[in-house]
């Protein structure tokens, strides 16, 4: 006798078998068509070349502020005589380089906002930096001659 009725009896379809062979048969189909076309598309052309973000400009305001500086007097009038060069210049802040000799003054020029001036850089014309020092800073002409005007910083209140 034979005791396993599903062996004896064919339950299976056909059409089951032949709809699952066809969908394999279609996505194997899909996907030689997929890599087909993604390989033989041109290469994209050359790229365009990063440029490096421009260099940073240092905020003098925030530098002067940092450095402890008030706010800067209001520029004289148009029609006032001319300064003498001592008074044209203020000292906000001075960076010496006690080892390398070099750093930057905090200046400001006929009451604008003060800028940062390395040692030997033009302050105006015929002026430049000539010596720093943590509390003062020497203006001469830019020939080398001897110091015309000493800065120093003012006195925290």
């Amino acid at each position: 006798m034979n005791h396993n009725p599903r062996m004896v009896t064919k339950t299976y379809s056909k059409w089951g078998v032949r709809m699952g062979t066809l969908a394999l048969w279609a996505a194997a189909g899909a996907s030689v068509v997929f890599w087909g076309l993604r390989l033989s598309a041109p290469a994209a052309g050359p790229s365009a070349p990063v440029l490096p973000p421009p260099p940073l400009a240092p905020d003098a305001q925030a530098l002067a502020r940092l450095l402890g500086a008030g706010p800067v007097a209001p520029a004289a009038a148009s029609g006032a005589p001319a300064a003498s060069p001592a008074s044209r210049f203020v000292l906000v802040g001075v960076l010496a380089g006690q080892s390398s000799g070099g750093g930057a003054a905090l200046i400001a020029v006929d009451g604008k906002p003060a800028k940062p001036f390395r040692l030997g850089a033009p302050v105006d014309e015929g002026i430049v930096v000539q010596a720093l020092s943590p509390r003062q800073v020497l203006l001469g002409p830019d020939t080398g001659g001897p110091a015309t005007v000493t800065l120093d910083m003012p006195l925290k209140r």
